[in-house]
């Protein structure tokens, strides 16, 4: 069995394969203090509610954007499952080139959502992935990862509304039903959805048009099914690309040995 997790800054997501499948899933808050033995705990409560044991998993891969927890991610591997864990990093033999001007800088959850992505669809490919950042990245047809922008996440942005205009009360994140709020919690939303929707579909055509290419447009992420329906350039929702992306990474790999 293979436990990969991905740490974000907001979330971690954590999914158990076995022989290519997802079996279970779950997606947990990120907390920076947590120690090794802290780790070791709350992964053994969770295999435990998926009816396995500690010692069921072989393998441990990670893509982790939160370097403090390195260490302590280290330590629960080793010293509650017996196995060295995998950090992918850029320096690592990948599936995909990297051909930007300093590849150490690209996080580590870019390279896995594009592995992930070109494993389940050709030709060139734009990919959305809201998170605490919400990230457009492309990987050209022949799997080159060629980059991308980087934009506040829709939840920081609604939190920095709150925090910023001291008469405006903190709101849900949700669609409203029109873009002309008449009380201040629906133009809040209104601003906010309408808005990020637009931030969304412009940025994706100024992508489509700087490439000068046919692109197939994935997204991933939190906030994912908030916009997929909305947005007129998103083609494909995959909830787990990430995961697949560790789940590919962990494969080619061990087919390299």
């Amino acid at each position: 069995m293979l436990l990969a997790i991905d740490v974000g800054n907001t979330n971690m997501v954590i999914g158990i394969y076995e022989d290519g499948k997802l079996l279970h899933h779950w997606r947990m808050e990120t907390k920076k203090e947590r120690t090794a033995d802290e780790f070791g705990i709350f992964f053994k409560e969770l295999l435990q509610f998926a009816n396995l044991k500690m010692t069921d998993v072989d393998h441990i891969i990670i893509s982790n954007v939160v370097p403090p927890l390195e260490f302590a991610l280290t330590r629960m591997s080793d010293r509650y499952f017996g196995v060295k864990p995998i950090f992918v990093r850029a320096q690592l033999k990948l599936p995909i080139k990297i051909g930007l001007k300093i590849p150490e800088e690209v996080g580590a959850d870019r390279l896995v959502n594009a592995v992930g992505a070109i494993y389940k669809y050709k030709g060139a490919l734009i990919i959305i992935d809201f998170g605490t950042a919400t990230t457009f990245d492309f990987i050209s047809a022949n799997r080159l990862y060629k980059g991308g922008c980087i934009a506040p996440g829709i939840a920081i942005s609604n939190e920095a509304l709150y925090q910023n205009a001291s008469k405006l009360p903190r709101v849900e994140i949700a669609r409203p039903k029109k873009v002309i709020g008449t009380t201040t919690i629906e133009s809040m939303q209104a601003g906010v959805f309408f808005g990020y929707l637009g931030l969304i579909d412009e940025t994706v055509r100024r992508i489509q048009r700087e490439v000068k290419v046919k692109t197939t447009v994935i997204a991933t992420g939190g906030f994912t099914s908030l916009f997929a329906k909305e947005s007129k350039t998103i083609q494909h929702v995959e909830p787990f690309l990430t995961l697949d992306g560790l789940l590919h990474i962990f494969n080619y790999l061990r087919a390299k040995k």
